[in-house]
């Protein structure tokens, strides 16, 4: 049979994929207009969707955060901190013949001021206080080594479709021709395709319903597998299709061939309306691109990206396109998910921290490779919020950069909070070796310091409002 196939899911395409005897179709496709018979040459273990879930396990099981130099920091502070304690209550009475009682209380007054809380606390009070303002501004954060990872990022890799497009077909042009009008030719192209599921369809009868068009179904309708439809309005016989089916039809001409061309060039899909002598007008389709994510990229820039890239399953001259209306730095075109992973591989080891942004399926593997992961979540997909580091629930790119200018904010309250309870520690510890610390005054500096970290740290609850 004769069908189109919706790979999105795998590939990314926006539009729909002309499927024929004879072409591979992937596993976890979706079948979008006539029933037709295929053939599986492939086991589920080996399909391109259990590929990407094996990779993105695999991508996964490959990260080693700085959770482990927390534990090694712990190891090491506490019995570092004890023996000196125990060299400062016996060295001076043993080696120097020093007051014992002296020589303890000063003891004493060391491990009360080494006492790690003001600078163990003073991380996860500001990160926690940074992730609660975050989901406040609608940024989900899987945890503090994502939040701090946007700071550092010098190359941002985004998906296409679905991220910086709508990810959803929509009339771009309404092309009336031969004295007809755009209402008129919407009217006809809304009533031809009134039953039809495909996503040229829905997007000419969504576009019919915001103009406030009541439109019923054309009369006598039969579909052209592949090509379009057919249908009968108020006792004439239009078509709609491509303007190839045109072509086939012999009511072509040199000039509409040329304008067709030029908008698929621009990324464009068009459908053509025609009746029994004349060609009606055309609409133009295609997946627009997010009104914020233009200034997005140029903010990003501003804010020390190096290199901004674009990856998507689309075709080159659609990628050519969209890149240069986003002011896009590399675009990389006709992309499958092992693909993506490939180059996102190649962009760390080229420039270092790396983040992709994406919504589907076929962007997990990915995701999972990079070191931040951010899924678009109102429209993401399932898998690639769970693989995702980072969700921006609104779906609302301009999210991106307030995203990095936060984690900055909450390193420098961080960095604030260490150099703070170190510089205060070591002060003290000065002081119980000349004999000036008391052990109240250890006590309260050490209550105090805590204190301060974490009204310090709370700050950032605030931040996120002011954003």
């Amino acid at each position: 049979g004769f069908t189109s196939i919706n790979q999105a899911p795998i590939t990314g395409e926006a539009m729909p994929v002309p499927k024929e005897e004879g072409d591979e179709v992937f596993a976890g496709t979706i079948n979008g207009e006539s029933s037709f018979e295929f053939r599986s040459t492939r086991q589920a273990s080996d399909t391109t969707l259990a590929h990407i879930i094996r990779m993105v396990e695999d991508a996964q099981s490959r990260r080693a955060p700085a959770e482990q130099w927390v534990e090694r920091f712990a190891r090491l502070y506490t019995p570092t901190m004890m023996i000196l304690a125990l060299a400062v209550a016996l060295v001076p009475p043993l080696a120097f013949s020093l007051p014992w009682a002296t020589w303890f209380y000063q003891a004493l007054v060391l491990l009360v001021i080494a006492c790690p809380c003001s600078l163990v606390i003073s991380t996860p009070v500001s990160i926690v206080a940074g992730l609660t303002s975050a989901a406040r501004n609608g940024v989900l954060i899987k945890g503090g080594a994502y939040l701090e990872a946007p700071a550092h990022l010098r190359v941002i890799a985004f998906d296409k479709t679905g991220t910086l497009t709508r990810g959803q077909p929509a009339v771009q042009n309404i092309i009336p021709l031969d004295r007809h009008t755009e209402v008129e030719l919407l009217e006809r192209a809304a009533a031809l395709e009134f039953h039809s599921t495909h996503p040229l369809a829905r997007a000419i009868l969504k576009h019919a319903g915001r103009m406030g068009l009541e439109v019923g179904p054309a009369g006598d309708f039969t579909v052209l597998p592949g090509q379009g439809a057919r249908g009968t309005i108020g006792g004439h016989s239009y078509w709609i299709g491509s303007h190839r089916l045109l072509e086939q039809l012999d009511r072509n001409n040199p000039g509409f061939r040329h304008m067709a061309e030029n908008l698929e060039d621009e990324g464009h899909s068009l459908v053509v309306i025609w009746c029994e002598d004349h060609v009606c007008g055309a609409m133009s389709i295609a997946d627009g691109v997010r009104k914020e994510a233009a200034s997005v990229i140029q903010e990003l820039k501003e804010l020390g990206v190096e290199k901004v890239i674009m990856m998507t399953g689309d075709n080159q001259r659609t990628a050519q396109k969209a890149s240069s209306v986003l002011g896009i730095d590399e675009w990389h075109a006709e992309l499958l998910p092992q693909d993506k992973v490939t180059l996102v591989g190649k962009l760390r080891e080229e420039f270092g921290k790396v983040a992709m942004v994406g919504d589907g399926v076929n962007d997990a593997p990915a995701m999972a490779e990079a070191d931040v992961s951010i899924a678009m979540g109102a429209m993401g997909s399932d898998a690639a919020i769970e693989t995702a580091d980072i969700a921006l629930m609104a779906d609302d790119l301009e999210k991106i950069p307030w995203l990095m200018r936060h984690s900055r904010k909450t390193l420098a309250v961080i960095k604030q909070n260490i150099v703070f309870s170190l510089g205060l520690k070591g002060a003290f510890v000065i002081m119980t070796f000349w004999g000036y610390a008391s052990l109240w005054a250890a006590i309260a500096a050490d209550m105090g310091a805590s204190l301060l970290v974490i009204f310090n740290g709370l700050r950032l609850l605030r931040i996120g409002q002011r954003q």
